[in-house]
């Protein structure tokens, strides 16, 4: 089985839309209760840390997301302004060197027309 390209660029898009949603829930999620040790020896205190997210430490990720997407697309806006004359450059060169190919072809056309020896016309037998 042979996977293209778009295939493998889907399945990379995917995965990354896949880790990156994981990362937020696993933000966003309610810990589970925390384990309690029955024997703790008095020389290594364990603390049980709970991965809660405050209101604030939300805002400040909502908004970390939106700065980042808002750079990202100021750059892909960016890159396609600069780029923007070079391919009006090359649609209105295309065009140009489409009507000139049609040009080209019609003259021929009409100048093999007119330089063709007229042959004498076989009689079809009725």
């Amino acid at each position: 089985m042979t996977i293209t390209i778009h295939q493998q660029n889907q399945g990379h898009q995917s995965r990354v839309f896949d880790d990156l949603s994981a990362l937020i829930l696993n933000l966003l999620r309610v810990p589970p209760p925390a384990l309690s040790f029955s024997v703790q020896s008095p020389y290594s205190e364990r603390r049980l840390y709970q991965r809660t997210i405050s209101p604030a430490g939300f805002a400040w990720l909502m908004l970390g997301i939106s700065v980042s997407l808002m750079f990202c697309g100021w750059v892909t806006f960016f890159i396609g302004l600069m780029l923007m004359p070079w391919v009006l450059g090359l649609a209105v060169l295309l065009y140009v060197a489409g009507i000139v190919s049609s040009v080209s072809m019609l003259g021929r056309s009409i100048l093999c027309y007119a330089m063709a020896p007229l042959l004498p016309r076989k009689d079809i037998p009725a």
